[in-house]
């Protein structure tokens, strides 16, 4: 689709003005955009909590007004090749700004509704530029304010250690998952500043893809903490990912930092400060150079106690969690493509084919007890299974796969459904499968990857940025646009046209039909979580 842009003003009222675009295509005018819109300011040292606005802060002026006609901020960050290459631009911290994405026209009475979304990149790399709504927002029935969050990733967003959490002690704060408490900050500043966009601050839906479906799990279990005339989240969905376990604790983080100490040649004999200074003092691209050479690459989130309490987890054992969903109404669409494994399988494969290679890739992900639990239930011969050729690429993908999607979001129903509680939130799930790939996905993946991890963007978000012929719009928009759009406007119930919740799965097949259907791996992946958040609770300890 080809576009067009003319500048845009917009007064935020004492906030001051900001200039973005409005896009148009065929002299129609599809939306407005205001890119890199701040909503916090930089901490004053890394591995600090980012600062709310103040009172006295002003974007522009009428005269001057601040220019949002960009993207976000990138936080420093790996390449994933061969899909994103390194961008040379992507080495200033800086990045807490949202891109804002508003419908034409006259808002309805109650305001727009708010779609925040969370981008993916298994929180070690992303952005949100890359997302283009203005053709969703300019030809469909999804009319909604998005707001898309920049936050910090990698080593930048959820390093831990004990040197950095007496650090954090001495201001005040707590360490780790400082990427959540970004995110966290851009859904406060939505809440108290959408409606000078046209947005309905009390229509809040927060989704994300991949690693943002899991970072709005955790934003959701957040919420919930909160009290009820605090809250922000109204409804939830989480695209290809799932919470898998308890995260890591700080001894487990520990092995982390001392890895990167090392790879950067600072003595442990240091004190703690000395430490962080050595650290602090460093270019962000030296730090991500080093996180490359370690065996623990992969920067997850910590079991905090600021933001991830120890309890996560026994939440959804004991029906908490659930209970909460349901005090609160809070509905949650979540689902997955049929081959999420191929593009799994390309990011920090194992450094051998064998069996020991991939059991150390996975523990830079999970817990170790969690990973000795996982692989004798998918391996317990030892052996490769039928279907896999090697260790480093089949084996490696589908495993992954199930642990960040598959297995665990079945096992994530279970618990919101099957707790020691007998707290039932099945009417609240609302579930999808994607069998069908749209025609632009052929100039960006191999063609035998099939449906994979992230190959439904077009789907969802109306080509974003691509074209989609007339035949695919018109069985997207029965799929998912039109039940989408219904949904985020807080159509309650399946008056939203999903035609099934709790454990049916509405399934676009590869003719792009919808069907209603039977979840064949359920059994599977209830098996899996089950064992663990045995292994988790130290109920069980299988050996190798």
């Amino acid at each position: 689709m080809e576009t067009t842009t003319r500048p845009v003003q917009k007064s935020l009222g004492a906030l001051g003005s900001i200039q973005g675009l409005t896009i148009s295509s065929n002299s129609q005018d599809l939306c407005h955009y205001f890119g890199a819109v701040r909503y916090a300011l930089p901490p004053l040292q890394r591995w600090r909590r980012a600062r709310r606005l103040s009172a006295s802060f002003r974007y522009g002026t009428p005269q001057a007004p601040s220019q949002c006609d960009k993207g976000a901020g990138l936080c420093p960050q790996p390449a994933f090749e061969p899909l994103v290459p390194e961008n040379p631009d992507a080495w200033a911290e800086d990045c807490f700004q949202s891109n804002i994405w508003v419908p034409t026209g006259s808002p309805p009475k109650e305001g727009w509704p708010v779609f925040v979304f969370i981008h993916g990149g298994w929180l070690q790399f992303g952005s949100p530029n890359g997302f283009n709504a203005a053709a969703l927002l300019g030809e469909t029935d999804f009319k909604a304010v998005l707001v898309l969050p920049a936050y910090r990733v990698n080593l930048f967003g959820f390093l831990h250690s004990s040197e950095l959490a007496q650090d954090a002690a001495a201001v005040g704060e707590t360490v780790g998952n400082h990427g959540f408490w970004d995110q966290r900050l851009a859904l406060e500043w939505t809440k108290k500043n959408i409606h000078l966009f046209g947005g309905n601050a009390s229509n809040i839906t927060i989704s994300g893809y991949s690693a943002g479906a899991n970072s709005v799990f955790h934003q959701l279990a957040y919420d919930l903490r909160q009290p009820d005339d605090q809250i922000i989240v109204r409804q939830a969905i989480m695209f290809s990912n799932s919470p898998a376990v308890q995260p890591k604790r700080p001894a487990e983080t520990q092995i982390q930092f001392n890895q990167l100490l090392e790879a950067l040649s600072i003595p442990q004999t240091l004190s703690g400060p000395e430490k962080l200074a050595r650290l602090r003092a460093l270019p962000p691209k030296a730090l991500i150079d080093a996180t490359k050479a370690i065996e623990v690459h992969q920067f997850r989130p910590a079991t905090d106690g600021g933001f991830i309490l120890p309890s996560l987890f026994t939440s959804l054992d004991n029906g908490d969690f659930a209970a909460k969903l349901v005090s609160r109404n809070i509905r949650l669409m979540l689902g997955e493509c049929s081959e999420e494994s191929h593009l799994y399988a390309i990011w920090f494969p194992p450094k051998a084919n064998t069996f020991s290679a991939l059991r150390t890739r996975l523990i830079a992900d999970y817990p170790e007890h969690v990973v000795d639990t996982v692989l004798p239930l998918h391996y317990p011969t030892g052996q490769l299974p039928a279907g896999c050729k090697n260790w480093d690429v089949d084996a490696w993908g589908q495993i992954y796969a199930d642990m960040q999607v598959y297995q665990m979001q079945r096992g994530l129903i279970h618990a919101l459904t099957s707790n020691k509680a007998g707290v039932d939130a099945s009417h609240l799930i609302y579930r999808y499968r994607i069998e069908f790939l749209a025609s632009c996905m052929a100039a960006k993946m191999p063609a035998e990857w099939g449906v994979t991890h992230s190959s439904d963007y077009p789907l969802w978000f109306w080509g974003n940025g691509d074209v989609l012929t007339e035949s695919e719009k018109k069985v997207t928009h029965k799929a998912f646009i039109g039940p989408l759009a219904r949904f985020v406007q807080n159509v309650r119930q399946d008056d939203f046209g999903w035609g099934t919740s709790g454990f049916g799965v509405r399934t676009m097949r590869k003719d792009g039909k919808v069907d209603i259907t039977r979840d064949s791996r359920w059994e599977e992946g209830v098996r899996v979580w089950k064992a663990v958040r045995a292994a988790d609770l130290g109920l069980s300890k299988p050996k190798l």
